[in-house]
């Protein structure tokens, strides 16, 4: 895998490098410090030199250049130093002695190179650190001068040839996706069959679906397939601090991708620089639009014969530019959308693949339990059961684990050290009882698979519902029926207790909103009829909704409230009809769930009875 960098391996070594000479020099001048009095000889003027002498107190005096080193008849040493360019004997006689009287050697030595060399450094020593400091502080000045021009560079990174290792065999639950990208993969093989009969390029492919569920590793598997070139950087880093660094780097990019062509250019997060123009905070220079103007000018700017195929992912494709949208751009748009049963149980198949797993363990019952499950849910799944079972000390993965796993996704790991209460946790009882029973009974609910008492993240228990089919409408009496079941905790602790308490604060929010979404936007109600009321306000260069603008009266206003509030008081009514007539049932379920904590399968299938 080559990636691409734009910096200098020697910029970064030298300061490195400095630094180490600036200390090499110091310790060599504390070296020749220690050096030049290692013995700890006093130093003395010359004239002490020649009264001792005077007196005969010295046994020899040894000459190194201007250096003296004299060696009394005490077996004391000192040192001296002559006058420049003057000898011993010169010195001596005019400071008075008679050398024919005196008894003393005289041993003259060379001048040590090592000893003058040191003593270069040493008188040069200031001027050495200096010219290193300038010297330093000009590399680095080159140095920042040299990134600042790298600002511009790319920061993609490009796997070459067969280094894409994924393939289509790799990506499940998405196989209409896969049957739109076979066509890509073919015009990167064969693009001269194409270009034979008249056909264009396809300028770009813009992958769209909730984050998890593929698009990044579908990418990946297009230049696997094709085993062409694979470019892959995020939209954020196109932008930096300074103006026009984004532009520069959508210039390179696309240079270093005609370079390599044919290949392919993936984009991630593209709505980080792909909002809709005019809505940023610096009108028409906002750097992010420049970066923007520049894709577009770049995606136009491919010669026929140039095949390089653009890729973008984003989970945001209403807040993009519709200039990136129109047909020369991204002309393809893949839809992927959170896998269906038969989704799940090809991505189970695919992620357990080369872990041991028990025989036990059933698939197509898993991805039952798991609706709404992305692809990377389901991965992490595998993974936190495979992680399970090694803590469990097993060789291989049970059921169990994937059961407990689930549980893990969906609500936080246990908390089985939580000191409760035993006034709350019978509450907590008769409160997912309520929910259950309420849902079974019910024929518009979801089924019941688990309930628990055990707490999980910031919940003192739940109730899991298991739907029959996949669902993508809803019709009114599904939506009372799941209100009912979600009102039918605080009902339960009602009738049992005869008080209520704060656990049903997410129900009643659950409940709330599911009635004003079918007042306001499914026209589900009588009085109001089939019409929708407010328009959703959103901030494009934030992505997400702020406000909602109302296109009706107070008075109108009045009747929605009026009508949410008759649709919760009906689930209400609904769900304490339902639990003072199965009361019996309330009592065994809450029973059973506070000697066993959890019930589920047939045990609660057999709790719950026949509706």
């Amino acid at each position: 895998m080559f990636v691409y960098d734009g910096g200098s391996m020697s910029s970064r070594l030298m300061p490195k490098g400095f630094i180490y000479l600036l200390i090499a020099v110091a310790l060599i001048a504390i070296g020749f410090t220690l050096f030049s009095d290692v013995n700890g000889n006093s130093e003395i003027p010359i004239n002490e030199v020649a009264d001792l002498a005077n007196h005969s107190e010295i046994e020899s005096i040894e000459v190194s250049g201007e250096r003296l080193k004299i060696t009394t008849t005490a077996g004391q040493t000192f040192v001296s130093r002559l006058e420049e360019n003057a000898t011993l004997t010169n010195t001596l006689t005019d400071l008075g002695v008679d050398l024919t009287k005196t008894n003393f050697d005289i041993i003259s030595k060379g001048s040590s190179g090592l000893g003058n060399l040191l003593g270069f450094l040493l008188n040069f020593l200031p001027l050495i650190f200096f010219g290193a400091v300038l010297l330093f502080m000009m590399r680095q000045a080159q140095g920042s001068t040299s990134q600042t021009f790298n600002f511009g560079r790319s920061k993609a990174r490009m796997l070459i040839g067969n280094a894409p290792d994924v393939k289509f065999s790799d990506v499940a639950g998405v196989d209409e996706a896969k049957d739109e990208l076979e066509e890509v993969v073919d015009f990167l093989k064969n693009a001269e069959k194409y270009l034979s009969l008249g056909a264009r390029i396809p300028r770009g492919v813009l992958l769209i679906g909730p984050p998890g569920t593929g698009k990044t590793l579908l990418a990946r598997a297009v230049a696997g397939e094709a085993e062409v070139p694979f470019f892959s950087i995020s939209g954020s880093e196109f932008v930096e601090m300074f103006v026009g660094v984004g532009a520069s780097r959508v210039r390179d990019l696309f240079d270093q991708a005609k370079k390599n062509s044919p290949c392919v250019v993936f984009v991630d997060e593209i709505d980080a620089v792909g909002r809709q123009r005019g809505a940023g905070l610096g009108g028409g220079h906002d750097e992010r639009e420049q970066t923007l103007n520049q894709i577009l000018v770049e995606m136009d700017g491919f010669e026929t014969s140039v095949n390089v195929i653009v890729m973008a992912a984003t989970n945001r494709a209403d807040i993009l530019d519709p200039a990136l949208l129109r047909p020369g751009r991204f002309d393809r748009r893949v839809m992927l959308d959170n896998p269906d049963i038969k989704g799940r149980e090809a991505i189970l198949k695919v992620h357990v693949k080369g872990k041991p797993i028990a025989n036990d363990v059933n698939l197509e019952s898993i991805s039952k339990q798991t609706p709404g499950f992305s692809g990377a849910d389901l991965a992490n799944l595998v993974n936190e059961s495979a992680i399970l079972a090694a803590r469990r000390t097993k060789t291989e993965i049970n059921f169990d684990e994937f059961a407990e796993s689930i549980d893990r996704v969906i609500a936080g790991p246990a908390r089985k050290s939580r000191v409760i209460l035993e006034r709350e946790r019978e509450m907590t009882a008769y409160h997912e009882a309520g929910h259950a029973l309420v849902a079974h009974l019910l024929p518009n609910a979801d089924p019941v698979a688990k309930v628990t008492i055990v707490a999980r993240g910031s919940m003192g228990g739940y109730t899991r519902y298991l739907p029959e089919n996949e669902r993508h409408m809803w019709t009114l009496n599904q939506f009372k029926d799941h209100m009912a079941a979600a009102m039918g905790g605080r009902v339960s602790e009602e009738i049992t207790f005869g008080e209520i308490t704060t656990g049903a604060s997410n129900d009643l929010e659950q409940a709330t909103n599911m009635a004003r979404t079918m007042v306001t936007r499914y026209g589900m109600s009588e009085k109001l009829g089939p019409r929708t009321f407010g328009k959703r306000e959103d901030l494009v260069f934030l992505g997400r909704e702020i406000s909602e603008q109302r296109d009706y009266s107070d008075k109108v206003a009045e009747k929605i409230d009026s009508e949410v509030h008759r649709l919760i008081d009906e689930a209400y009514k609904t769900a304490r009809k339902v639990l003072t007539k199965h009361k019996d049932k309330l009592v065994d379920l809450s029973k059973y769930l506070l000697d066993h904590e959890t019930a589920e399968g047939d045990t609660l299938q057999k709790l719950l009875g026949s509706t």
